[in-house]
């Protein structure tokens, strides 16, 4: 395993012990806790926190007089916000699945959460996520003016102009013909929205300069487009088993992706392009070589590598 790689498994623990412990309240329903955490714990990459995280890091280690402790209580201040970041993400999936939206029957390699429990407790699980997950932001322990600006960030990248208008017009589009513009717009918001903000976030957080802000912002920008490309090529070549989710489901419900706009060989150059432009946003001169700043410019060029 090479050090990039340590980063990202390191990261990645953190956040699955921060999410390991929440919901445990005696307050909540055990029904409802027991759906949340089925969907939460159920595994996957979790790379929206690690992708905070990492920006926050990868900001302080760029930065003058930066030491090892400074890293530690960074990771501790932040791992609140990104671990809501997942919540939100969570829902969001909970609430892909059901019946009146893409209507699926598996998730992470196991039943969806309406399939598990029903149609209304799933419904209330992704509710409470994203309602829960505000306030495990709030607790970040940074100055307040930060925090703020960083929710704002979450609040739009998860509302009308962000993940539920993506939702809207990815429900619009099924059965028609979108062209590049409009197919790029649904990913900037469906998907890329989310993946955006946990990079732009974790500068905010850390309290970055406008330039290594909008380095993110861009890197985060770039990597939604390579990643929903990615998704969408390997909902045509992958499988269950290697998905943890039903394969070919786009096409079953006539919908607009890259490989049916594209095909398979333009999508797939197409994705790395992305890839590339992302990992060339956290410019050397201002992130340095290596660190998280490395490890982020990694994750970028392997994504597209998925779909060879």
């Amino acid at each position: 395993m090479n050090d990039f790689s340590e980063m990202r498994c390191a990261l990645k623990t953190l956040v699955e012990n921060a999410l390991e412990s929440s919901f445990r309240d005696d307050a909540i329903p055990s029904h409802l806790a027991e759906a949340m955490r089925y969907s939460l714990l159920a595994g996957g990459k979790r790379l929206r926190p690690v992708l905070n995280l990492a920006s926050a890091l990868a900001c302080a280690e760029s930065s003058p007089g930066f030491a090892e402790s400074d890293a530690e209580r960074l990771l501790k201040a932040v791992l609140p916000f990104a671990s809501g970041l997942e919540m939100i993400h969570t829902y969001s999936l909970i609430h892909d699945d059901l019946p009146a939206m893409d209507d699926d029957d598996l998730r992470r390699g196991r039943p969806t959460c309406h399939r598990a429990f029903d149609e209304g407790t799933a419904i209330l699980a992704g509710d409470a996520l994203l309602t829960d997950a505000f306030g495990f932001m709030a607790r970040a322990s940074l100055p307040a003016e930060r925090v703020l600006e960083a929710l704002a960030l979450a609040a739009d990248a998860a509302g009308a102009a962000g993940m539920a208008g993506g939702q809207m017009l990815d429900l619009d589009g099924e059965g028609g013909t979108l062209s590049e513009a409009e197919l790029t717009e649904l990913n900037a918001k469906k998907t890329g929205a989310l993946l955006r903000l946990a990079c732009e976030s974790g500068a905010v957080l850390s309290g970055a300069d406008p330039a290594r802000r909008a380095a993110l912002r861009r890197y985060g920008e770039e990597l939604g487009i390579a990643f929903q490309i990615t998704d969408d090529i390997l909902d045509v070549t992958g499988d269950a088993a290697t998905l943890g989710k039903n394969a070919g489901h786009d096409a079953q419900q006539a919908k607009a992706t890259w490989p049916s706009l594209l095909g398979l060989d333009q999508a797939r150059t197409r994705a790395l392009a992305h890839s590339r432009a992302a990992a060339e946003a956290l410019d050397s001169t201002m992130f340095g070589n290596s660190g998280h700043a490395g490890m982020l410019r990694r994750l970028a060029l392997e994504l597209a590598d998925r779909t060879f």
